[in-house]
């Protein structure tokens, strides 16, 4: 099968059903846990202090909901409307914003104790920078690369770390990569873990703002680790909690003011008409009539 990124462009490859099949599928749940946990182990932040992070390429806000458990406050940018539309009927915490990182973000410098993208399909949101959609310079890789990582630096404090998952083809996709980052300020670099396995192999780009240079780059995981059972352990409980709620027929809660108007926003960023206008009656408990 072609991999994701030779088929379309993300925003329309991730399209409304698209995005609800890949929510709500059990695999992608698990392998999005394991990855989210695993990321914010490499992030290595202070225990038991708040922290701020950008989860890049956010979509429906899966590893999200893993930083809100873990007490992380949070902000998600997405390029797929349809991702980001599943994420805010599941209302999750983070603020999302729906963005093209291959322009950069317009976050002010500083803002972020960190930088995750774990993602566990076989695409990663780097490499949705490696294809070129247009033949204009603006859209090559290397360019889209370098306004990515610019803006990323800039956007974390100092000291701090991104941990980027990411599915490369060749040695030169990691070169190609490794380069730009480091262009751009970052130190650090590839992790990998389990690199004998065909299956359990995973590659992270682990950078770092300030304090640290490559022989601080975290070893990557071998054989059948700890981390990655107990990863698998804390999401079979969240599971579990969840099917709980399910059972016990608890309606969720309406609604409110502030969740209406964030969909509203992301329903006039698409483009759609007749977004209805925003007043002192918006959200709103309407009045029972008898």
């Amino acid at each position: 099968m072609s991999r994701p990124e030779l088929q379309a462009p993300p925003e329309i490859y991730y399209g409304d059903s698209e995005a609800i099949k890949y929510t709500n599928n059990t695999r992608i749940q698990q392998i999005q846990a394991e990855m989210t946990y695993r990321a914010l182990e490499l992030l290595n932040l202070p225990p038991d202090e708040p922290a701020f992070l950008l989860d890049i390429g956010c979509g429906s806000g899966l590893s999200g909901e893993i930083l809100d458990e873990e007490g992380y406050l949070w902000t998600g940018v997405d390029i797929a409307p349809s991702m980001l539309e599943v994420a805010l009927e599941r209302e999750v915490e983070g603020d999302l914003f729906l963005q093209d990182i291959g322009q950069g973000f317009g976050f002010r410098p500083g803002s972020f104790d960190g930088a995750i993208s774990p993602r566990p399909s076989s695409i990663s949101v780097i490499q949705w920078l490696l294809n070129a959609e247009t033949s204009h310079p603006t859209s090559s890789p290397p360019h889209r690369l370098t306004r990515f990582f610019t803006a990323l630096h800039s956007a974390l404090r100092n000291p701090s770390r991104a941990v980027l998952q990411f599915y490369p083809t060749s040695d030169d996709q990691v070169q190609l990569i490794t380069s730009i980052a480091q262009k751009a300020g970052f130190g650090g670099g590839v992790v990998v873990d389990y690199p004998n396995s065909n299956k359990a192999r995973k590659v992270y780009l682990c950078l770092f703002v300030g304090g640290g240079g490559a022989a601080q780059v975290p070893q990557g995981l071998d054989g059948e680790a700890a981390e990655e059972a107990g990863a698998r352990a804390k999401f079979e409980k969240r599971r579990q909690r969840e099917v709980r709620k399910e059972r016990s027929g608890k309606k969720k809660a309406a609604k409110g003011k502030e969740w209406i108007l964030k969909k509203k926003d992301l329903y006039r960023r698409r483009g759609k008409e007749d977004v209805p206008r925003d007043s002192k009656y918006t959200g709103r408990k309407r009045k029972t009539v008898f």
